[in-house]
């Protein structure tokens, strides 16, 4: 019974499509139908668009600028420490500060940094190291600081420990951290600035049927123009133009935010090498004889690559302050090699024109500003690029739908005619 029912519907399908009517009415329903799909693609690969961006500017921008600083902030604690230390027992207070400034902001980035994502995924093994051992970190520095107020030798040994542990273990874990969070930042802003062909080449395909529908409506009816199509070919124009614009300045600003994205993470690097030199230098006049030879070892590599960052990154008078912060690095060297120490812990910590200190310190600022101007760029492009997308999956889906009705209507017009 149903296998003839079926027939039935089957044989007048055929029938009706034989009749001009019934060819006009499949017509009208499959130039409706493309329209609302083409719509509904489109609007859907736009608002995942909308999505990803919204994504890439509230929670992944944000968890990679946090990692960078909890990597920037213990760098910057363990050469702090180094300085408070050779400044003798009674440290001075603007870096027993700015030490106690970098260990809470280290602690609280790190809260920032280790989303619930990121606790229970592939970088959980760091996060705990980071999370068990800063605090052993910074009991090591109490202690060195302890024995050093009290002028006992050992209080070096425990800084050295302490500076052991900040570098063999935790700045690795926070580099593993920090590198995770630019590559997913990277990988976001180099997947938004992707053309959607896919939907554009639908938006090609409905145009194309609309085109075919008006030659044969001219064919059968001998009417140039059809009046409802050409209202659903100008609404599917206009979606395909507002898609291509805004895909085209979502492609532009993508791009700018990527080199943007590129120079933060250069100038990270120069920071955290600045930083980690900073600390070599320091921590081969707290370790006299024969330990302070690695030191100085490590400053000369970190030197090495600062100044190869350097010459990627826009920094203002970075170069010229790490030119005079390698001289000042000179001099000290060369007292301490002829047995001055203290002349050389004076130009390590000396704020004046050739102090070490003072180059150093202005070095850092030129980062911090440059770091400060390139992040701001980033997230402008990334917020360009989410306007240029505001209100399109409501216009396109409006458009759709009238294109839609349109193809609907004009095709009833030459139906009616068969009356």
């Amino acid at each position: 019974m149903r296998s003839r029912a079926r027939s039935a519907l089957q044989r007048r399908a055929l029938n009706l499509a034989r009749t001009t009517p019934g060819r006009l009415t499949l017509l009208a329903l499959a130039l409706a139908g493309l329209s609302l799909l083409v719509g509904l693609l489109t609007a859907q690969s736009v608002q995942r668009r909308t999505d990803a961006l919204s994504v890439l500017a509230d929670q992944t921008e944000p968890l990679a600028y946090a990692a960078q600083e909890v990597y920037r902030a213990m760098a910057d604690a363990d050469a702090t420490a180094a300085s408070a230390f050779l400044s003798g027992g009674v440290e001075s207070p603007q870096l027993r500060q700015r030490y106690e400034d970098d260990i809470a902001r280290a602690s609280s980035a790190l809260s920032a940094a280790t989303d619930a994502p990121t606790r229970a995924g592939p970088l959980a093994d760091e996060i705990d190291t980071l999370a068990q051992q800063l605090p052993v970190y910074t009991g090591l520095v109490e202690t060195a600081r302890v024995h050093n107020r009290q002028g006992n030798p050992v209080g070096a040994a425990y800084l050295r420990e302490a500076s052991e542990l900040m570098r063999g273990t935790l700045l690795p874990a926070a580099h593993d951290l920090h590198r995770a969070q630019s590559d997913a930042t990277a990988s976001e802003l180099a997947a938004a600035g992707v053309l959607p062909w896919t939907e554009l080449l639908l938006g090609g395909v409905l145009l194309s049927a609309l085109a075919g529908a008006q030659r044969y409506l001219f064919l059968t009816s001998n009417r140039l123009l059809n009046i409802g199509l050409v209202v659903a070919s100008a609404a599917s124009v206009i979606a395909l133009l507002w898609s291509l614009v805004a895909s085209l300045v979502v492609v532009a600003d993508t791009g700018a935010g990527q080199t943007a994205a590129r120079q933060v993470d250069v100038l990270a690097q120069a920071r955290i090498a600045t930083l980690s030199a900073r600390g070599d230098e320091t921590l081969a006049l707290v370790t006299r004889g024969g330990g302070a030879t690695a030191y100085e070892d490590g400053y000369r590599r970190l030197d090495g690559e600062l100044e190869e960052l350097l010459a990627q990154a826009h920094a203002g008078d970075a170069g010229e302050h790490h030119r005079r912060w390698q001289r000042a690095h000179a001099m000290l060297r060369a007292a301490d090699d002829r047995g001055d120490w203290e002349g050389a812990v004076d130009l390590a910590l000396g704020t004046g024109s050739e102090g070490a200190a003072s180059a150093f310190d202005a070095l850092d600022r030129d980062l911090v500003d440059a770091l400060v101007a390139a992040r701001t760029e980033a997230n402008g492009a990334v917020a360009s690029a989410r306007g240029a997308l505001g209100g399109a999956v409501d216009v396109v889906a409006l458009l759709s739908a009238i294109a839609a009705f349109a193809c609907l209507a004009g095709v009833w017009q030459r139906l009616k005619e068969y009356r």
